[in-house]
């Protein structure tokens, strides 16, 4: 089945939209780069707008800062050093002490290496072997670490294989999603840079001190676990904490095993099929993570608080106290060291900072989360939103959509806000506001051109009401389309359905039939008018209002209006032929169309009428209502077509007419004379139209001087006479029944003939 241009239109209007919003739905879920990217701009924002309030809870960075390596000496340092700094932080009461650097190569200032270094000579032996003698650095190193307990080394996860994985001091227990494995979801690397076996193995802690920055190269959130992809018997990959976690684990005391939990978990608030990671808990702290076990930063920036030089704590110029009670991240910000991270608040920070800021969240509790279920939120808002636009916008136009459209928008933010502010929940307001934007754009845009392309059709459409010559007077001088008009000698036309209230009672299911039949009618009788030079002034159901002579002047006008009439006839009568033709072939009833026609000519009042904001071509006048009773009064007299007096005075010598009666049509009090229109000047001038019109004369004539008798005589006459002219029988039917009322009922003796009218 083909659709019409109309029909496809429509059709589109709903399926581009549709389309475009199916495609942001499937980009979202996609989390193509540009939409992530979008999401975390708006977070980024938000977290400049108001960022963490920096508490401080004893988290120090122990920073091997550009004075550190100044006065101490370039990096790396000796391994001797660094167990005299992790003493001295233990014994000034840290209590947990956490590595953001690996030990991965032996330390060469152990004497035992050192000595390979030295010029072959004599003593090179005693040398060598009074060295190997001496304590091993990493050795030394270990002892200070197993000695002074609570300390965390470092691993970096990288692509760099290794033979023997990192040790894996903490464990991870897996609750929720029976038949998965943690490593489904979390990162997994092929291998590491690891510490040196001794160190590892006196450590309390071995953790990740990855941070993972996002595509643009900003850190905001970090991972919490990573796997290696590496078998290991009994436990398959092993899975490391980040430093500030496992630092947390320590500090607490709490057993090797730390919970996974997972979106399936039991108790936890699932009611979308997310799958991932949901919350990590260690000892009594439960971090909530996002699928993949990643933190999110709630970032304060950077505070020297936080900072204190390795220098100051190696040469003891530290305040008695000062770092009681805190737990500490050794660190650099020297920039030679290449520790530097980008965050949302921070375009430089030292990566150790970012550990520091995530313990802080730990010990306080506070957590910044994008809940699993948000992205299934955003994106059944964007649909539902989206499917009201979608099928809003054709139907109520693009301005209330709009403000609807703008109030969910400035609520979306608003509660994406409130959100953050108030429960450090992170909701995406942008992509699901710009995949509206696009899908409301695209509906309006398809509804402006769909509604030019309407407005086109409307002005080849004025064609099909008003003359062409005024289509074209309006397209070349648009400023006559204002209000006011002039008075002109016109003809005007009514034109109506006899019978219509019938006919539409057998399309009471069918209404749209009804509306078929109806047009089926109104083009040819509208194409007998238009083709005559005729302008429709408007169609009023099944009525045509129609006039001649304006905008411009037409000669003859009386004529052209009388000329359509009789091709309306014929018009209807084809019409009716294919009908009852359909009506057979289909078995159906047919009742057959018949219209009545007034026409009427003198001055009135044209131009453009009605107020500022719509106003119509149209005409007033008094000519125009007796137009109107004229076509209400042909029913009565039995005829289709019936003509003011003035009409056939003009046309009496071209056209064939035949007085009607003398008639005070209600709401008017002057009697006039009006007139049946029969045919063209080819009837008009047969002997026979002639001789019935001499007889009707007659007959009228008798009639009004009361002389029943002999105008009944003539009525049988011009019965007679008329057969072959016109379909006058009811006409005389209506006379023979009026001489009997009057029989019985005379007028008065002074009565003139005048017959009031007291409908219309």
């Amino acid at each position: 089945m083909r659709l019409s241009k109309n029909s496809l239109l429509r059709v589109l209007h709903y399926l581009i939209p549709l389309g475009i919003l199916l495609t942001c739905i499937f980009l979202r879920w996609q989390d193509v780069p540009f939409v992530d990217q979008m999401r975390m701009s708006v977070f980024d924002t938000y977290q400049r707008i108001a960022p963490r309030p920096f508490e401080d809870v004893g988290v120090r960075i122990i920073d091997i800062d550009e004075k550190s390596l100044e006065e101490l000496g370039q990096w790396p340092w000796p391994r001797t050093r660094l167990a005299g700094l992790v003493y001295r932080l233990r014994s000034a009461g840290a209590r947990v002490v956490g590595f953001d650097v690996v030990f991965a190569e032996p330390d060469r200032t152990s004497p035992a290496r050192v000595v390979k270094d030295w010029p072959k000579g004599r003593e090179i032996g005693e040398i060598t072997a009074l060295a190997e003698s001496l304590p091993d650095h990493d050795s030394l190193f270990a002892k200070f670490i197993r000695g002074t307990g609570q300390v965390v080394t470092a691993i970096q996860l990288s692509t760099k294989k290794l033979e023997t994985p990192p040790r894996q001091i903490g464990n991870f227990s897996v609750s929720g999603e029976a038949g998965r494995q943690l490593s489904d979801f979390i990162a997994v690397l092929p291998g590491a840079a690891k510490n040196l076996d001794v160190i590892e193995e006196a450590a309390s802690g071995n953790a990740l001190v990855n941070v993972s920055p996002g595509q643009d190269g900003v850190v905001r959130r970090v991972p919490l676990l990573a796997a290696l992809d590496y078998d290991l018997p009994a436990i398959g990959m092993p899975i490391y904490p980040t430093l500030s976690m496992e630092m947390l684990r320590v500090l607490q005391d709490a057993p090797r095993t730390m919970n996974v939990r997972l979106s399936g978990a039991s108790g936890s608030a699932r009611w979308t099929q997310s799958e991932g990671v949901e919350a990590i808990r260690v000892g009594a702290v439960t971090i909530p993570t996002d699928y993949a076990g990643y933190m999110w930063v709630h970032f304060t920036g950077h505070k020297p608080e936080r900072y204190i030089s390795a220098v100051d704590v190696m040469t003891d110029k530290l305040p008695a106290d000062s770092l009681r009670n805190t737990y500490v991240l050794i660190g650099t910000s020297a920039a030679g060291l290449l520790d530097l991270r980008s965050t949302p608040l921070d375009r430089v920070l030292p990566g150790v900072e970012v550990h520091a800021e995530m313990l802080e969240q730990m010990l306080l509790g506070h957590f910044l989360t994008r809940p699993y279920w948000a992205a299934e939120s955003e994106s059944l808002a964007l649909l539902l939103i989206g499917l009201f636009f979608v099928f809003a916008v054709p139907r109520l136009g693009a301005v209330w959509p709009a403000v609807i459209g703008g109030t969910l928008a400035f609520g979306a933010a608003g509660i994406s806000w409130w959100a953050y502010d108030a429960k450090l929940l992170l909701i995406d307001p942008v992509y699901p506001l710009v995949s509206l934007l696009a899908v409301y754009l695209a509906t309006s845009s398809i509804g402006f051109m769909r509604t030019e392309g309407e407005r086109r059709q409307v002005r080849t459409a004025f064609g099909n009401y008003l003359s062409p010559a005024l289509v074209n007077e309006l397209s070349r001088h648009p400023e006559r389309l204002k209000l006011g008009g002039e008075t002109r000698d016109m003809t005007l036309m009514f034109c109506d359905v006899r019978g219509f209230t019938s006919i539409s009672e057998g399309f009471k299911s069918n209404p749209q039939g009804l509306t078929r039949l109806i047009n089926r009618l109104l083009t040819p009788l509208t194409k007998c008018i238009l083709d005559r030079e005729g302008t429709i002034d408007k169609y009023m159901g099944d009525c045509i209002m129609a006039f001649w002579n304006a905008p411009l002047d037409v000669e003859n006008h009386a004529h052209h209006a009388c000329d359509s009439a009789l091709a309306m006839r014929q018009a209807l009568d084809v019409l009716n032929t294919e009908r009852l033709a359909e009506a057979k072939r289909d078995n159906e009833p047919f009742l057959p169309l018949n219209i009545g026609i007034g026409i009427n000519c003198g001055d009135c009042l044209v131009g453009n009428m009605g107020s500022d904001q719509r106003f119509d071509y149209s005409v007033l006048g008094d000519a125009v209502n007796l137009a109107s009773r004229l076509e209400g009064q042909s029913k009565n007299y039995g005829v289709d077509i019936v003509l003011g007096e003035e009409v056939a005075k003009r046309v009496e010598n071209d056209f064939a007419t035949l007085e009607l009666d003398l008639i005070a049509v209600k709401g008017k009090s002057e009697a006039v004379h009006i007139f049946a229109l029969l045919g063209d000047g080819k009837l008009c001038h047969t002997d026979a139209f002639r001789n019935c019109a001499a007889l009707h004369k007659s007959m009228l004539a008798a009639y009004r001087q009361q002389h029943w008798q002999e105008a009944e005589n003539l009525i049988a006459q011009c019965r007679q006479a008329s057969r072959g002219i016109g379909a006058l029988a009811g006409l005389y039917d209506m006379y023979a029944e009026r001489i009997a009322t009057f029989r019985t009922s005379p007028p008065p003796a002074d009565w003139n003939g005048v017959f009031v009218a007291t409908s219309k």
